[in-house]
């Protein structure tokens, strides 16, 4: 049997539910298990601790990391050691634990125990001082700091004696397990703004898969391997997804052809919401996510929004609405997304944008415009003509 590996997870939002937080915890270890599939993931929870062990095999513990800091619901996680309620026993257990850091880099640091199980003959503060102790014993560069530590050692007496630290706490994206809000379509471009959109609901337990809309030639191939790959970035994040590539080339010149150079954009977004429609209404898409922040480009105003929105027959959720840019490339950074989104490879949007856009359109002339394009079956001839990609794991 295979030697077992321990690890703390840190619960944000999941903790504030009332009689359901039950259904939430369950999402969660759903989620976590379809991730870690082949090391046998079992969880226990206990007095508002969540305990998650694994088969500890070679390569194990960075699949877990990985895993773990891709889950939405969870806000850190930390390796554990897992020993009897024995001093002597914790004692070693913290040694165990510090020793690759302190030996390396000695520190400042401060010992946090609590004490769950009172019969435990030692009291918080006597434990502390114990597992304090042998510490400087050992490593006596080292000094203990109870305001700033540099690391915080933690000592939980409940069942066992469970020993983590600050110094291997991993953080989480936080928010909600995927998948407890239903399901939703992202729009993603090669930009920065749409993957940090489908991470921002994700975190908010939104399911998606994505849609991206190709205009070969006139794009390139590398614009749409560029694509792929941010997919492939925020797969983890969503818990997997699909990405369908709308081939969009027909339509987008049919657009150009047919309408004023000024309301190109905005014709271009209202059927690219169509097409999104109709591919959501056949992968049972509740929903449609973008990118836009308001006032951002021309195609981003309230009259804009506005109009584009009418085009769907479900609601459009823009989580990035009120940001400033700085803050969304600091999220872009966060998930690993930033620097394959700043390839110099361009969509449709960046390829046929006017030079003159529409700011403030009128929304009933830009129905009449759109009408009178005739574009319905070009729509639907996309939409039916997507290309698959799965990037479920």
């Amino acid at each position: 049997m295979a030697a077992r590996q321990l690890y703390l997870i840190r619960l944000g939002e999941i903790c504030l539910k009332g009689e359901n937080r039950s259904f939430f915890e369950k999402k969660l270890r759903t989620n976590i298990t379809y991730k870690l599939k082949g090391l046998h993931p079992a969880f226990r929870i206990q007095k508002g601790r969540f305990f998650l062990e694994v088969d500890d095999i070679e390569g194990s513990e960075a699949r877990t990391e990985a895993a773990l800091s891709t889950t939405s619901g969870l806000v850190a996680f930390s390796k554990t050691l897992k020993t009897e309620k024995d001093i002597e026993a914790i004692k070693e257990a913290v040694i165990a634990l510090t020793g690759p850091y302190f030996s390396k880099n000695p520190q400042s640091f401060k010992v946090n125990a609590r004490r769950s199980d009172k019969s435990f003959p030692l009291s918080s503060y006597e434990i502390s001082c114990e597992t304090g102790g042998i510490i400087l014993d050992t490593f006596p560069q080292c000094r203990v700091d109870v305001h700033t530590p540099e690391i915080s050692i933690y000592i939980e007496i409940r069942d066992k004696a469970y020993i983590y630290s600050s110094s291997n706490m991993i953080k989480g994206p936080g928010g909600l397990p995927v998948g407890i809000a239903g399901k939703g379509l992202l729009l993603l471009s090669g930009g920065i703004d749409s993957p940090v959109a489908g991470y921002r609901m994700a975190t908010r337990g939104l399911r998606q898969d994505a849609i991206y809309f190709h205009t070969y030639p006139y794009t390139s191939d590398e614009a749409l391997q560029k694509v792929k790959d941010l997919a492939r970035i925020i797969a983890p994040y969503l818990s997997g997804l699909t990405l369908y590539v709308v081939p969009f080339t027909k339509a987008q010149l049919h657009i150009n052809a047919n309408s004023d150079n000024s309301e190109h954009t905005l014709l271009m977004r209202y059927c690219m919401v169509k097409i999104a429609n109709m591919v959501a209404d056949t992968v049972h898409a509740k929903t449609l996510v973008t990118g836009e922040s308001l006032s951002q480009v021309a195609s981003q105003t309230l009259e804009s929004i506005t109009f584009t929105d009418s085009a769907s027959a479900i609601p459009v959720l823009r989580p990035l609405i009120g940001l400033d840019k700085e803050d969304i490339i600091t999220t872009a950074r966060e998930i690993g997304t930033f620097e394959t989104s700043i390839l110099p490879f361009e969509d449709c949007c960046t390829v046929f944008s006017p030079k003159h856009p529409k700011v403030r359109p009128d929304k009933q002339a830009m129905t009449d415009s759109y009408e009178s394009l005739k574009i319905e079956g070009l729509l639907e001839e996309a939409a039916k003509g997507c290309e698959v990609i799965d990037l479920r794991f």
